[in-house]
């Protein structure tokens, strides 16, 4: 261990992660607290990690944080999940972040504050790649100043923000190409029904737990839609056609467009939904190159609808999946083939984000 160079040893602390276990392992001799001052790039403060911290005062995890992340240069990801241990000061925890945005490319944020900490402004126009956000209120989003130019990966989840700063705030991300939204708090002004997302760039987007009247969203490049727990009137889709996953699950809505260019579309799982067969199977119809569908504890709206297995297999000639699970008059069918396009099955894998 001797041998080992200071980088590499800043490298096995970085893989620890957890503040705990790197402060016990830089404790080892002079040469690995040096490693962990000039060469530790990620740092985690976590109450899951470490249940201690929910004995401890706020203000004793405020030094102890504080002191770790001082006697570090140059973090790239930093950790900060605290949820459920009180009430930090805001001066302190704008400390740690001014100390650390220059060099940071990850930021995991889950800290409640007094006063609500602005993140925008403080790690806007740096170097973050990747910002998840969670329990945070967002307002007054300005597009040319909070800008994050090379973030990549945008998560808010528990998140107060306005429809309006919503739609700024993905704006403000020129290169952004995954979005989650768990639960957000939105709030819409008297005259606004729509929450609209627009970006060329997005490619994967999750949305869980959110009920709108109508939600657009405008994405040229994107590959992965996954909606879950939803109450929605209306969802449209604007793209190119480039759409290749589409995953609902436990989602209500009347009126459900993923746009007329669909014939990238290799994965359809649908779960916990009422379904329009007819009006459903006209909008998939066009998938030429549809490898597998799902359609799992569905209702159909119309009871004398049917699920016709060879009209699937003459127009999906790539399916190679089909799962089957749907109410019907005398109970619930559960159906499942495998094999070719002629013999299609069950094995099932979903994705997220």
């Amino acid at each position: 261990m001797d041998q080992l160079p200071v980088e590499v040893i800043g490298n096995i602390l970085s893989h620890l992660s957890a503040a705990r276990d790197v402060i016990i392992a830089s404790a080892t001799c002079r040469k690995w607290r040096h490693a962990c001052c000039k060469h530790l790039d990620t740092l985690s403060f976590s109450s899951k990690d470490w249940p201690i911290y929910r004995d401890m005062t706020t203000t004793r995890i405020e030094i102890l944080i504080t002191q770790t992340i001082f006697q570090t240069s140059g973090l790239q990801a930093l950790s900060i999940l605290m949820e459920d241990v009180g009430e930090f000061s805001a001066s302190t925890v704008i400390a740690w972040l001014m100390y650390t945005r220059e060099s940071l490319r990850q930021l995991f944020y889950n800290v409640k504050t007094i006063p609500n900490v602005n993140i925008l402004e403080i790690c806007g126009r740096h170097k973050l790649e990747i910002l998840d956000l969670a329990h945070n209120s967002i307002a007054g989003v300005e597009p040319n100043y909070q800008r994050f130019p090379c973030l990549k990966y945008l998560s808010l989840s528990y998140v107060s923000i306005s429809a309006l700063d919503l739609h700024l705030l993905v704006s403000a991300c020129p290169k952004i190409e995954a979005l989650e939204l768990v639960n957000p708090e939105i709030a819409m002004s008297d005259a606004q029904v729509t929450v609209e997302l627009s970006s060329s760039t997005l490619k994967r987007v999750y949305v869980e737990a959110i009920s709108l009247e109508k939600l657009i969203l405008e994405a040229d490049g994107i590959e992965c839609l996954y909606l879950k727990d939803c109450a929605l009137e209306v969802f449209e889709l604007i793209g190119k056609g480039t759409l290749k996953h589409f995953k609902i699950d436990d989602v209500s809505v009347i009126h459900l467009d993923i746009g007329e260019t669909i014939e990238n579309l290799e994965i359809v799982d649908i779960s916990n939904f009422t379904i329009i067969w007819p009006k459903f199977y006209q909008m998939i119809s066009r998938s030429s190159n549809l490898k597998k569908l799902r359609l799992w504890d569905v209702m159909f709206d119309d009871e004398d609808e049917v699920v016709d297995l060879e009209t699937i297999a003459t127009c999906f000639p790539h399916l190679s999946h089909l799962s089957l699970s749907y109410d019907v008059r005398d109970g619930v069918l559960h159906y499942g083939l495998q094999g070719s396009s002629q013999e299609v099955g069950h094995s099932w894998g979903c994705f997220r984000g």
